[in-house]
Parts: C-alpha cells; structure tokens; sequence
C-alpha cells in the first residue's frame, strides 16, 4: 500500500502504482478503476485504501510542485516574474493562498518543510 508523504528528512516512499483506464472503462461513470468488480470486501477495502492512500500522495506531491511553480513564478530576479494576483489568477487561487503558496514553495526550494527540492532558477 502507499504511504502518506513524508516531512522533514524521511525517505520518500513510491505510492501504489494507479493503473490508467482504457477509455472506454472510464467513460463508464460507474467504473473506477476495476473496483466495483471486486466482490470480496476484504479485498475491495484493500485495493480502495491502496488507491487513497496513492491519491493522498499524489496530491501532496503535486501541491509542492505548485508551490514551487508559485515561487518561481514570483521570483524577483525574473523579468518575468508575476504577483501574487497574478499567480491567483492563474491557478485559480484566492490571492491570500497564492502568497501563502509562494512562501511554502521558498521552504521548499530552500530545503524546508519537505527535506528539499530543486534548486531555485
């Protein structure tokens, strides 16, 4: 099963892999990822939670990649460097989240918060 992203120095562990549907299987609203064929609900819980817990961590990781994106973007030394209202627009953000996503992404690129990132550009 997948593990919750971690903070600070611990490793970062691989979430369960999410299989893409064919699209015929996903234009099915009520087919979600083969689940609803599994009959046993011990196995149904498992395979379920496996798929939360991969989604919680691709969340996680795509919120520190927009928030390393937000800094960038608001980054002074660009020429190109856009506001926090800019940003807001942008990710359809309110302004408030917007700043508050440049300073996390700062931490982040500083090596905060997450145990380190890509070096700012």
């Amino acid at each position: 099963m997948a593990e919750p992203t971690p903070r600070h120095h611990e490793p970062r562990l691989r979430p369960a892999p999410l299989l893409f549907e064919p699209a015929a299987a996903a234009a099915d609203p009520e087919h979600f990822f083969d689940l609803e064929s599994i009959d046993d609900p011990r196995a149904l819980l498992d395979r379920a939670t496996e798929l939360t817990l991969a989604f919680r961590a691709a969340t996680d990781r795509a919120v520190e990649f927009q928030a390393m994106a937000a800094a960038q973007l608001a980054d002074p030394r660009r020429f190109d460097r856009l506001t926090a209202a800019d940003i807001a627009e942008r990710a359809e953000w309110t302004e408030d989240y917007a700043k508050k996503m440049v300073e996390f992404g700062r931490d982040l690129m500083r090596g905060g918060e997450s145990g380190g990132g890509p070096e700012p550009r």
